[in-house]
């Protein structure tokens, strides 16, 4: 009887024992399934953001947005609520810290034809000393004149290739040429090489701190001579026939066509939007008032950025301080149209 009694004592306890393993089994799976469910949600509602487009009809009436407001302090966010980069608004040890994390290889290109290529000793130098210092940076010089680009010693994990290209008797034409030459650049390497790209006027200098806060789906900059303009009077193109047409009650700001930044893949998609608008525009004779930047604007125009540099990011050595631009980063420098271009 002892035994009998002892034998189902041992099963019982065996049982119980199983159901508590089996309990602890399904609780430890149904939270980690819950776990991964919310991070698989996390993730895709990430992708989505980072993939969605904002895409806005044409003919849609709205109030012209500002940049600064009626205290005269500067506005933060556009109304379709993408950031608008002004000292103040990041932090930027945070910021770096987060996309140092992720590894990123930022691709910047430059045009420098023929006397342009004077401006590239600047640009490189102070590059090397305030452009993405600590992050991977891969260069890449459009130039028909390859011997004059000069030697600049270059960061830890910064790279310099040069690519020629054939020269132009019209600085217009080499202008429009930019958004081709990306476009098939971003197709035969950078997909692969890069994750972001940035392409930058080489007539320009570095003169404060420019960081992973410009890094996002599509950037563009708000051009210094236009960012407090009513957009009646902004310079977009404004004969109907031209693919880079902006009628008079339509527009936001008038985008700097020095600065085009953002994921490989979108800056491809701008590229070759304007470069096929451009194609169509020269089968008609037709060339926009401001090149790609006429067509670049009307691009922005429907295809919302999805973060906007303030005027810091693009500002013209001629041009006094102001109020609302605290820090000069990136400007064009002065020179003499005459003399480094090849036609008036």
């Amino acid at each position: 009887m002892m035994k009998y009694l002892h034998n189902t004592n041992t099963f019982l306890l065996v049982l119980v024992c199983l159901s508590l393993t089996g309990l602890i089994f399904w609780v430890y799976n149904s939270t980690s399934f819950r776990y991964k469910e919310i991070r698989i949600c996390t993730n895709l509602t990430k992708e989505h953001q980072e993939n969605s487009k904002l895409q806005s009809p044409q003919g849609l009436s709205y109030n012209q947005p500002s940049v600064v407001g009626p205290d005269g302090k500067v506005i933060a966010m556009t109304p379709w609520l993408a950031p608008i980069v002004w000292e103040g608004t990041f932090d930027s040890f945070l910021i770096e810290s987060i996309y140092k994390q992720q590894n990123i290889t930022i691709a910047t290109t430059v045009f420098a034809l023929g006397k342009y290529t004077q401006f590239l000793k600047d640009f490189l130098e102070t590059a090397e000393q305030n452009y993405f210092v600590g992050f991977r940076v891969h260069y890449y010089v459009f130039t028909d004149l390859p011997e004059q680009v000069p030697s600049v010693k270059l960061g830890e994990g910064r790279q310099l290739k040069v690519l020629k290209v054939a020269s132009s008797n019209r600085w217009q034409e080499i202008t429009l040429r930019r958004m081709e030459k990306l476009e098939k650049l971003i197709e035969s390497r950078l997909l692969n090489e890069a994750d972001y790209v940035f392409s930058l006027d080489v007539d320009t200098k570095f003169y404060g701190r420019w960081g992973a806060e410009s890094l996002g789906r599509l950037v563009g900059v708000l051009h210094p001579g236009y960012y407090q303009t009513p957009r009646e009077q902004f310079p977009y193109e404004r004969r109907p026939e031209s693919q880079a047409f902006i009628p008079y009650s339509e527009g936001d700001y008038y985008y700097g066509g020095a600065v085009i930044g953002g994921l490989v893949k979108d800056v491809h998609e701008v590229a070759k939007t304007c470069r096929e608008q451009l194609d169509i525009d020269a089968a008609k004779s037709i060339e926009a008032a401001w090149q790609e930047e006429s067509h670049l604007n009307k691009y922005f125009l429907y295809n919302k950025p999805s973060k906007v540099l303030s005027s810091e990011y693009l500002w013209q050595d001629f041009k006094p301080h102001t109020n609302e631009v605290k820090i000069i980063r990136f400007s064009q420098v002065i020179k003499n149209y005459a003399a480094v271009r090849p036609n008036p």
